[in-house]
């Protein structure tokens, strides 16, 4: 069965590293120990020098014994792409015991320059990296026969970037020469020097940051005139802060105001709906149509009558000659008298005309 990464690692260094019993019968896995520790000594001592493994047989797990691959550095600041390249050396090749040489405070100061954290510091946190079997202390820069011979070495991990020193364009162009080099890859985006510069870049708010939990401006090397200006300018961050705070929240404010003003009394808004959908009814309220009177029927036949009446006469004079005088309006709308006879209707037709 196959392990997983994870399970490999963990199974590789718990026969390693030493193990710590617990009250509740768990076991835990303690720190690599150092190249000068017993444990250390005995791992060394069980290996078979005399028997060399290539890489390629190393990779495909075809090794007769396990396999020691060497790492070394500053790991300065250690940090996650650190623990990346240790675990790509531990998980290149199958039953492999890493051991991870860190350089002292005055051979790094001579070579590459100041550290923040001291030897000390950098040694144990590389004890405490999971993947790491064992600490060699006081690496040495170039790496010499009989440090490799010594510590019985295989193989040496780092990334193909040529690494130069005084007197060399790569102190690992011997271990390529050879093929003991085991490639590794550099994790984008984070490295000691991009920690620092970050550091670098807001130094004002870290100084701010470790005076207000206590630090003093002597222990932070910073001067009177210094720190009071650090700390002015904390405060009046504070009270811009404050300020825009306070504006964001009445602009919000502000806006939501205006929306149910908009939503009430707007183009569309409740109050015109409102008022559109009960225009007829207050219409209606204000001016009530007229009741009907009775007999207003009658009056207006009469009306119609008349108006017919008038359209004839028009009618009676536009046919009639021009010398003729039109009747009068008293002929045209004079009633028969009741019980005369046609004759006497005639004559005083005539009698009128005349």
């Amino acid at each position: 069965m196959e392990l997983s990464v994870e399970d490999s690692v963990f199974s590789f260094n718990m026969s390693s590293k030493p193990v710590l019993e617990m009250n509740n019968n768990q076991q835990v896995c303690g720190p690599a120990p150092r190249s000068t520790d017993d444990d250390a000594q005995k791992e060394r001592d069980q290996i078979d020098y005399s028997i060399k493994i290539s890489l390629d047989d190393a990779k495909a797990g075809k090794a007769p014994r396990r396999v020691r691959i060497y790492a070394d550095g500053i790991y300065d600041m250690f940090h996650s792409g650190h623990a990346r390249q240790l675990m790509q050396t531990k998980i290149a090749i199958p039953n492999s015991y890493l051991i991870v040489g860190v350089c002292n405070g005055e051979l790094t100061q001579k070579m590459k320059g100041r550290t923040v954290m001291d030897e000390k510091e950098r040694y144990e946190a590389i004890r405490h990296c999971r993947y790491v079997d064992e600490l060699v202390t006081d690496a040495p820069w170039t790496l010499t026969d009989e440090f490799l011979d010594y510590h019985k070495i295989d193989f040496v991990a780092h990334d193909e970037i040529p690494y130069g020193a005084i007197g060399s364009d790569d102190v690992y162009a011997i271990i390529k020469e050879r093929g003991m080099f085991l490639p590794t890859e550099r994790t984008e985006g984070i490295s000691t020097t991009d920690i620092i510069a970050r550091i670098i870049k807001d130094y004002d708010v870290y100084v701010r940051r470790n005076l207000s939990r206590g630090y003093s401006a002597k222990e932070l090397n910073v001067s009177y005139m210094r720190e009071k200006k650090i700390i002015l300018a904390g405060k009046y961050n504070t009270i811009k802060d404050k300020g825009k705070e306070f504006i964001d929240k009445w602009e919000d404010k502000s806006k939501e105001f205006i929306g149910n003003f908009l939503e009430m009394f707007g183009k569309d808004g409740r109050i015109t709906s409102w008022i559109a959908e009960n225009t007829e009814k207050v219409k209606l309220a204000i001016s009530p149509p007229a009741s009907p009177v009775p007999g207003a029927s009658d009056e207006d036949e009469e009306e119609e009558e008349e108006d017919d009446d008038d359209d004839e006469y028009l009618e009676a004079s536009s046919q009639s000659p021009p010398s003729q005088s039109p009747p009068s309006k008293r002929g045209r709308t004079r009633s028969p008298v009741v019980g005369a006879t046609c004759s006497n209707y005639d004559e005083e037709m005539e009698h009128e005309s005349v």
